[in-house]
């Protein structure tokens, strides 16, 4: 099922999310649509309070982006960065949240983040180049942060008006959205 994405400054896009104790039918049925709606948006990355749920859960898929497509979807449970390299890369980043809009954002390379799977057994990953960056990204948004917060004051002071119209509603979107004002926003296909 594929679920509406919730755009700028709706509250839930800045509460942390809550850890997850205990799995069942229901999550699993959940991260499989959080994966249905990530794809019907073409996104990469999608976290939970994306869609609605305050839960600690993000959804990953690279794989369109590499020649070989070997990475393969990841969804993480309770995920936390334990390391970060010192070297920063730049990237120019958008956010099904924040549709159309996009800007550069420095981030470590290489990150390692600890998780739990749908079946809550602990992993750790070492992850480098666009899947730290992705992971970093989604993760943000588990503790209430958009990757415009990690941009220059100047250029965030630029993007006032155009986030304005996107809290608003006054935005055009592909997939399912719910708007600040809880306006939902339905694509035109």
């Amino acid at each position: 099922m594929i679920l509406p994405v919730y755009l700028y400054n709706h509250p839930i896009l800045r509460q942390r999310a809550e850890a997850i104790k205990e799995t069942d039918d229901e999550l699993t049925s959940f991260v499989s649509n959080m994966f249905e709606t990530m794809y019907n948006a073409n996104g990469i990355g999608l976290a939970a309070n994306q869609v609605g749920s305050r839960r600690a859960v993000i959804v990953v898929d690279i794989g369109q982006l590499e020649e070989n497509g070997t990475t393969q979807p990841l969804c993480l449970l309770n995920p936390q960065i334990i390391v970060s390299s010192d070297q920063l890369v730049e990237y120019e980043e958008g956010c099904l949240s924040v549709p159309g809009i996009r800007e550069i954002v420095f981030r470590p390379d290489k990150v390692t983040v600890e998780y739990d799977d749908l079946a809550l057994s602990h992993h750790r990953i070492e992850a480098e180049g666009m899947l730290a960056r992705v992971l970093q990204h989604e993760i943000d948004h588990l503790n209430g942060i958009y990757f415009f917060d990690r941009i220059s004051p100047m250029r965030r002071t630029l993007l006032k008006n155009r986030l304005k119209r996107i809290e608003r509603g006054s935005v055009s979107c592909d997939y399912p959205c719910i708007a600040a004002g809880s306006t939902p926003i339905i694509p035109a296909r």
